[in-house]
């Protein structure tokens, strides 16, 4: 009988033990969200120019690839996403002089998705980036 409640006691520990670390924080799951749906938006404005594997288009579409540039210019993806470019910048030591379409039809939580998951993808890894940051950052370059 005592052996009875002691494998009952023990197996009820780890059941529970299991239950509490499958659950995920919010921000866990946000980042979730926000990555998951980054992909789709990602496959859908994305792929076609900036390849499945964020390699680009050889010499006139620069990669996803270099997590400096990323990181550094992480405040700006969301100008670019939503504005489009039209510079020259430096990749991987390349300079790019291309025009990027803009995506204006993207709300901002969409820009949100795609620079989560841009910068949570093809090597990088800069955590979540959600739309109050979108939503900050596309202020600051409308009034630029």
């Amino acid at each position: 009988m005592k052996r009875n409640n002691l494998v009952c006691i023990l197996f009820l520990i780890i059941f529970i033990t299991a239950f509490i670390d499958s659950c995920q924080s919010e921000g866990q799951l946000n980042y979730a969200r926000y990555y998951t749906n980054g992909k789709q938006l990602y496959d859908t404005h994305c792929q076609n120019c900036h390849n499945a594997d964020g390699k680009g288009l050889q010499a006139l579409i620069p990669p996803l690839t270099d997590t400096v540039f990323l990181r550094q210019n992480r405040s700006r993806l969301a100008c670019i996403i939503k504005f489009g470019l039209n510079e020259k910048i430096t990749i991987h030591g390349k300079e790019y002089d291309f025009q990027m379409a803009p995506n204006s039809q993207l709300a901002d939580i969409d820009i949100a998705a795609l620079v989560t998951y841009i910068t949570n993808s093809f090597g990088n890894k800069q955590g979540l980036y959600d739309d109050a940051s979108a939503a900050g950052d596309l202020e600051k370059c409308e009034s630029e």
